[in-house]
């Protein structure tokens, strides 16, 4: 059986998912052509958990992939060093904010008339009703 130390983190289940949804659009190849790789089976490897993506590659990888830079950088840290060293890091510089995350943040102040709005436990049942929590 082939060693896949990598395959349950977030980062290869969404590289996978990622590469599956721009199927329509990209080949794998071109996936890893964009993102820089010289050999295409990195990203099959990636994917399958089989090796970490490198930290210097996530803003490639995040461009060939299309998505944001920021969550792939953290889904990526997260492979790299572990959950716990991950919170740490994030604990001590912030977390990265994705371009979908701003928008919320945007559209908060949008509402509340830039009024700084608390987050209470009425408006935490309400985000969390949103997305069926």
């Amino acid at each position: 059986m082939t060693k896949r130390p990598h395959q349950d983190t977030r980062l290869a289940k969404y590289v996978e998912r990622r590469i599956l949804e721009l199927k329509p659009h990209k080949t794998q190849g071109e996936i890893a052509a964009q993102a820089g790789f010289i050999n295409p089976n990195v990203i099959t490897m990636i994917k399958q958990g089989k090796t970490k993506a490198a930290l210097d590659r996530i803003p490639a990888l995040a461009r060939a992939l299309e998505c944001d830079p920021a969550y792939l950088t953290r889904l990526a840290l997260e492979q790299a060093v572990g959950p716990t060293a991950a919170a740490a890091v994030t604990e001590i510089f912030g977390t990265p904010i994705s371009a979908n995350e701003r928008g919320w943040i945007e559209a908060i102040r949008a509402a509340s008339d830039n009024s700084d709005p608390r987050l209470t436990s009425r408006s935490q049942a309400a985000i969390n009703a949103i997305f069926g929590r």
